[in-house]
Order: C-alpha cells, then sequence, then structure tokens
C-alpha cells in the first residue's frame, strides 16, 4: 500500500479530538517506509504510565518528544523506549504477578520466557529513569548491583531497585507494517508512590522529553498525542473509574494484518 492510498483512508490527530473513531493507522506522511521496500521487524519496547493519587483527580507523567526525533517528534507520550539487551540482566527486588507474566508471554515473538516479559518490564524503569530522572523502584538496604549499561549503574547508585510486582500491562501496540520505524510496545502502569526520589524534580531527565507535567486526563487529552496514546489514555481512565480487583481485565492489543489494523484483547 502506498503512501497516498493509505493517507486518504485516515483521519487527522485534530479530528481524533472532535469524537471520531480512533484510527489506529493514521501518521503524518514523512512516517511512511519507501514503496517497494520491505517491512521493517518491530522492535521489543515498554513504556511506564505513572499515576498520582494525591490531587482533586488522578494525574499521569507525560512529555513531549524532541522535535529532532524520527519517530514520533513533537508528540506528548509516557516515558518509555526500547528494550536493550542488558535490561534482561537486571535482577528485580520483586517480580512480576502471575497475572502480568502471562499477559506478557501472549503471542510473544520468538519462544516466550519469563526473562523475556521481566525484560519489558524492566525497560520501562530504566526508560522512565533516563528521560525523567525520577527513580521508580523500592529501597537497596545493600551494595549496589552492577550492569554494563550505564544507565542502570546510574539508578542503581540511587539506592534503588527495581520493583515489578507494582505494574499492571494495560495496552500492548504494534507499529503498522507501512512505517519506516516499528516497535511492538508493552504498555505498564503504575502508582506514582513507587517513586523514590522528588516526583517534581526531573533535572536529571536526558532531554528526550520535554516540558514533562503531571496532567490530568482531562488536559492529557488536549495536548498533540499519537492516536495510539489517545487510545491508551481512555484505558487508563477506564480502569482508574473501574471498581474492585481489575488485574485479569482484558487488556487491548493493536496490531495490523497487512494494512488493516485489529483490535484484540490479551486475556488469563
Amino acid at each position: 500500500m502506498t503512501k497516498n492510498q493509505k493517507t486518504s483512508k485516515t483521519t487527522s490527530n485534530t479530528a481524533s479530538k472532535t469524537g471520531r473513531p480512533f484510527d489506529p493507522a493514521y501518521m503524518r506522511p514523512s512516517e511512511y517506509r519507501e514503496e517497494k521496500t520491505p517491512a521493517v521487524r518491530p522492535k521489543d519496547a515498554a513504556t511506564l504510565i505513572l499515576v498520582r493519587h494525591d490531587d482533586n483527580s488522578p494525574r499521569i507523567l507525560m512529555g513531549k518528544r524532541n522535535a529532532d526525533h524520527k519517530f514520533m517528534p513533537n508528540k506528548y507520550v509516557f516515558p518509555g523506549g526500547r528494550v536493550d539487551i542488558a535490561d534482561s540482566r537486571i535482577k528485580p527486588a520483586k517480580d512480576l504477578t502471575d497475572t502480568v507474566q502471562c499477559q506478557l508471554m501472549d503471542r510473544m515473538r520468538g519462544k516466550p520466557s519469563l526473562a523475556r516479559a521481566r525484560s519489558y518490564a524492566l525497560a520501562a524503569v530504566r526508560e522512565t529513569f533516563e528521560e525523567t530522572g525520577l527513580v521508580v523502584g523500592t529501597r537497596n538496604e545493600g551494595a549496589a548491583p552492577k550492569s554494563r549499561h550505564t544507565d542502570w549503574n546510574a539508578y542503581f547508585q540511587q539506592g534503588a531497585l527495581p520493583d515489578l510486582s507494582k505494574f499492571d500491562m494495560i495496552a500492548r501496540a504494534i507499529t503498522p507494517p507501512y512505517r519506516n520505524r516499528r516497535f511492538d510496545t508493552r504498555f505498564f502502569m503504575g502508582d506514582a508512590s513507587a517513586i523514590l526520589s522528588d516526583m517534581h524534580d526531573t533535572a536529571g531527565a536526558s532531554g528526550e522529553l520535554l516540558d514533562l507535567h503531571w496532567l490530568t486526563i482531562s488536559e492529557a487529552r488536549d495536548v498533540d498525542l499519537p492516536n495510539i496514546t489517545r487510545m491508551v489514555i481512555a484505558e487508563i481512565e477506564s480502569r482508574l473509574k473501574a471498581h474492585g480487583d481489575i488485574s485479569k481485565r482484558p487488556v487491548p492489543f493493536v496490531y495490523f494484518r497487512g494494512a488493516k489494523p485489529i483490535q484484540d484483547k490479551i486475556t488469563v
């Protein structure tokens, strides 16, 4: 499918704000891969949504992607990024819940393993630390572990260890095959009480995300969002309004068959 063919079927981000249906296929023309080139293999990625409950309304942490980024420049997103091989070698203080383990291994590409499932959540912790300077985890009373990854070493020097038991998986999305950069992203949500540092101190942020702010759901919908992020925000809102145990709630899973978007569910 060519760029012109696809563009005629999509809606704009502005249209999404006016209440038109979510269109996971929409993207700007510069993000299409060149015609007659093979589809790019999706890279594993992870995102962490931190939620504050210390105000009249829940607030979520978002930042604006640098204009120099080739993937979704100037868009507001949650902290996150690619999974690194070093992530699978980190030992957390507490592991993923059994439910989240099963959700992560559902339709995992390649050979499913707990180590890979764990690496997604660990990547979300590491990327959040890198992009925001915030330390998410639990206090380490012993010697700091060591890693070959500089960001993990910097994280451990804050006296922290990752605690994955506090995360829920709330969405998964695979970038469409006609994009020039593709990711298979798992979205995690956790309470901001897991932040060990000052939640307003982002001085240590890498600069990949600008204008870091704690936004209400309403405020988040008013900024420039990728369409998939808009869908995830709807899921966040629904979960925040739900009562009782929502840990086994079906997880939205958006992927593509050719150019056709599929909105599926992961259930355990």
